[in-house]
């Protein structure tokens, strides 16, 4: 098992690893329970270099961060495995190819979106994501509300965001210190944060003992920390400095730098807010368009946050100062990937050597189980975003006092999306038909419906 190391420290070969995590990456579909659910099988009972309880430790640790969890699992797993080369070999591959599949995307839907094919291709896919939206409300609310007051940080999460427009942060913040203040009083209110199966698994080849690791300090820690952060955002600086402050290089890649630390519970949670300010504030795309970039999304490998990166295509593509449209698309696209997933890095490499003292923290636990309840609220919240602006044509604002509601035109109502929509309901909730097999039949009947009509 070590005679084939190519470098001192490794766990394994790292020319092996990184043919895993290769493999990995092509199969990370279907959003982080079956990205985890493939690296558990890869790792865990084929491989077997983890076992099952190190893997679940490394879970909770990444369930505790901002960001895609699937991702920073294959960091951490990556660390334990090859050290830092071995984290940052995982954590890249894992992204990559969706990366270029959605910039790929990202491009012909600019180029060619105004084309009969794309508009009935749309047609399809958008009523596909509202039903799946609602699917994970029901995943996640049935795994995190299993106490009378998680329900109800749900709905007052939802009902803050939906009718008060109360900002994200403000959101997850409240739920956070809400989580605390009751897990002091309630120790029922606090439970396992595990994705479930068995506790023990296959016997690892590989034991606890022999995985990497760093003896936590405060030099090191700063360190990270310092690199960390100037890679971050160095790109950022060099875009202001050669575009000037005011260009759509620098507000997407400070709004999106902020998104990545407040993505709690996953890219649903987030996106209602991605979506208020990318529509409302800066004027990167329309609403409509919003939940065009999410199916592309969800029909791509990696984490699903990777929408992030339709928005940028979409906004610099059509602010591009002084710049070719198409250039400034994809600078932007990669600059709004670069912030997004850097920060994933930083976070397990610093925290990683902290990770026995955070899991058993049961402060911390009781205020991540009250801000994954309002996470709940907040993905119910994207699902009513979703079907406003695809199902009713117009919408209208209801303001009073510190109510701020948006409902449909109930006359604008879009007879096919509604059809469409129940289709892809049946498929998800009654066939319980995979992600992107539900995608693909309605993608085609929603261009049938645009070729008939």
């Amino acid at each position: 098992m070590t005679s084939d190391k190519t470098r001192a420290g490794d766990v394994i070969p790292l020319r092996e690893a990184t043919r895993a995590w290769f493999a990995i990456s092509l199969q990370t579909f279907g959003g982080p329970a079956g990205q985890i659910a493939v690296m558990q099988h890869k790792l865990v009972d084929e491989k077997r270099w983890i076992g099952q309880q190190r893997f679940l430790h490394a879970l909770n640790y990444c369930m505790l961060l901002p960001g895609p969890e699937a991702q920073q699992l294959a960091i951490y797993v990556g660390w334990l495995l090859n050290g830092t080369l071995g984290g940052l070999v995982a954590g890249v591959l894992f992204v990559l190819p969706g990366v270029v599949a959605l910039l790929a995307l990202s491009a012909l839907y600019v180029g060619a979106g105004s084309t009969a094919f794309v508009t009935g291709l749309f047609a399809g896919l958008a009523p596909a994501v509202i039903a799946i939206v609602v699917q994970a409300v029901q995943r996640v609310g049935k795994r995190a509300l299993h106490h009378p007051v998680l329900v109800a940080m749900s709905v007052a999460s939802f009902v803050a965001l939906t009718v008060f427009k109360v900002p994200f942060p403000l959101v997850v913040l409240a739920a956070g210190v809400i989580g605390w203040l009751v897990g002091q009083r309630i120790p029922a209110f606090v439970q396992s944060r595990g994705h479930g199966g068995a506790a023990d698994g296959p016997e690892p080849l590989i034991s606890d003992d022999a995985l990497h690791h760093d003896a936590p300090s405060t030099v090191r820690g700063l360190k990270v920390l310092a690199l960390g952060l100037v890679l971050w955002f160095t790109p950022v600086a060099v875009a202001a400095a050669v575009f000037s402050r005011d260009s759509v290089f620098v507000d997407q890649g400070l709004f999106f730098s902020g998104a990545a630390v407040v993505t709690f519970g996953g890219a649903y949670a987030v996106l209602s807010y991605v979506a208020h300010q990318a529509v409302n504030v800066f004027g990167w795309l329309k609403a409509g368009e919003m939940v065009r970039g999410l199916a592309l999304a969800e029909t791509t490998p990696g984490p699903l946050i990777m929408v992030v990166q339709f928005v940028a295509f979409v906004g610099a593509y059509r602010s591009p100062g002084s710049l070719d449209p198409w250039v400034a698309a994809v600078i932007a696209s990669l600059l709004v990937t670069w912030v997004t997933f850097v920060p994933c890095f930083l976070f397990i490499f610093l925290g990683a050597p902290y990770v026995e003292r955070l899991r058993n923290n049961l402060h911390l636990t009781a205020a991540l189980t009250g801000i994954t309840a309002a996470v709940v609220g907040v993905i119910a919240n994207l699902a009513v975003f979703f079907a406003l602006h695809n199902l009713f044509e117009r919408s209208r604002t209801l303001a009073w006092g510190p109510v701020d509601l948006d409902l449909p035109v109930l006359s604008s109502w879009d007879p096919v999306a509604f059809a469409l929509t129940a289709v892809a309901v049946a498929l998800v909730f009654g066939a319980k038909w995979s992600t992107l097999r539900t995608l693909g039949v309605c993608a085609v009947l929603g261009l049938a419906s645009t070729l008939v009509t």
